[in-house]
């Protein structure tokens, strides 16, 4: 076992956790009480690579995030992490479901020190969100 593997998976760990957060926070607002932020994360891809030069994560291929205790699934062609920079991008046929509420991009660019996202369609398209509003009487 060399020290990039074991910084490889310790990345991977960050990138995953990173992504969810990110999902959890831009999709819908739940208060934390609510929603432990403790449980399994599943990424799964068909390629995964770590940097240690760069400090970039990459997720290739078919890229599915399922995180049941904040009840977010989330799919993408690619995920990048830029660790040093503490930003996210997800690329490709973006979608990002919880609790109902779903958003759909060609590109997501979340920056987590500015609490700042951005959503990006193709080119002759649109971002598009559907949001479930309940009544806050019932």
């Amino acid at each position: 076992m060399t020290l990039d593997f074991f910084f490889s998976n310790r990345c991977l760990g960050l990138m995953i956790a990173t992504i969810l957060n990110i999902v959890s926070l831009t999709v819908t607002q739940i208060a934390e009480a609510q929603v432990p932020a403790s449980g399994a994360i599943t990424l799964k891809s068909d390629v995964q690579e770590s940097n240690a030069k760069t400090g970039v994560i990459t997720a290739q291929g078919n890229v599915q995030i399922n995180y049941p205790a904040r009840r977010i699934q989330a799919t993408a062609n690619q995920a990048q992490y830029y660790s040093r920079e503490r930003r996210l991008i997800l690329t490709g046929n973006v979608y990002v479901l919880q609790e109902g509420n779903s958003l759909r991009a060609e590109q997501m660019t979340y920056l987590i020190d500015e609490g700042r996202f951005i959503a990006k369609p193709q080119s002759d398209r649109q971002v598009e969100s559907t949001y479930i509003i309940t009544d806050p009487e019932k």
